[in-house]
């Protein structure tokens, strides 16, 4: 089994001595399975050279990928897949692993996302999913900041409250927060339009618009707005990759500063977290070897 593979320190994701972020992502893959439960997969791969830096593989135009398939990865597989290429390799792997290899390919960096509501466009939702896009000059410590309001905001709103049961996950994404707000139980696409949707013609008819004016409030150092646009000196709140159709970044993946280098990596947070004066030095510390080496105690802040 895959798991009794003896890898050296700094090798996680060059085993067998080629670049191949499959041995990564199926080990963590382990702790994801109730979080990313009939979604389906993504990967971005990134190019080196030429003129697209990077090209998504997805259940939209490819047969789906489940988080529970990751589990025909195996010590051969990877083994195969530093010594050939996917045309020679058929026939000595599974139907499974040839749709695994297809979407993560070998010698490339890979960022792993997720179809937050599913697929396919119009599906019904059971969460929202908002991106706190930092702009130009705002620091990652400031993001901590807003998160941490902006989760006493979300828990105190009446409205939300009247809506549905609720929970909020934390999630570091290697650059800075997503807060994620998991329903008991699934509702319309217009559900969506209807409560989150952000209109920059009319910012408060929307959660997002009114939390995003209460935030302001609460910020002295920063500005807050909802939208998708990045803005300067400004802190995005972005609710656009909740629909179905959308994509979101999957707890644990790899954060690339190029098609070359790892510059962070997604990791879980608790509420509790938010508080700590140095967070951001101790999430910028995570590298692939040390989330393997911690993800027990890492996966416990995963709902």
């Amino acid at each position: 089994m895959i798991k009794e593979m003896e890898m050296i320190e700094g090798d996680v994701i060059k085993p067998f001595g080629h670049t191949d972020v499959l041995f990564y992502y199926s080990q963590v893959s382990k702790y994801l399975t109730n979080f990313l439960k009939g979604k389906e997969l993504a990967a971005k791969i990134w190019l080196p050279y030429g003129n697209i830096p990077a090209f998504l593989r997805r259940g939209s135009n490819m047969p789906p990928l489940y988080i529970g398939d990751l589990k025909a990865v195996d010590n051969k597989l990877l083994k195969t897949r530093a010594e050939m290429n996917l045309d020679k390799a058929r026939g000595k792997i599974t139907k499974m692993q040839e749709k695994i290899w297809s979407y993560f390919v070998p010698s490339k960096l890979i960022d792993f996302f997720y179809a937050t509501n599913g697929e396919h466009p119009g599906n019904p939702i059971n969460r929202i999913f908002i991106d706190m896009d930092r702009g130009e000059n705002v620091k990652p410590e400031e993001v901590q900041e807003a998160a941490k309001e902006l989760i006493k905001i979300i828990k105190a709103d009446k409205e939300l409250k009247k809506l549905a049961k609720f929970k909020i996950f934390i999630m570091w994404t290697g650059s800075s927060f997503h807060i994620y707000i998991l329903f008991n139980k699934k509702f319309p696409h217009s559900f969506y339009n209807r409560h989150f949707k952000y209109s920059k013609d009319a910012p408060e008819a929307s959660l997002i618009g009114k939390w995003a004016k209460k935030l302001n409030s609460k910020l002295k150092k920063v500005k807050v707005s909802g939208g998708h646009e990045k803005q300067p000196n400004t802190i995005i709140l972005d609710p656009s990759q909740t629909p179905s159709g959308k994509l979101a970044r999957v707890p644990f993946s790899l954060h690339m500063k190029s098609a070359k280098e790892i510059d962070g990596v997604a990791i879980p947070l608790s509420e509790k977290q938010l508080n700590e004066k140095n967070l951001i030095k101790s999430l910028k510390s995570y590298t692939p070897e040390k989330v393997l080496n911690n993800i027990k105690n890492l996966a416990k802040n995963l709902p």
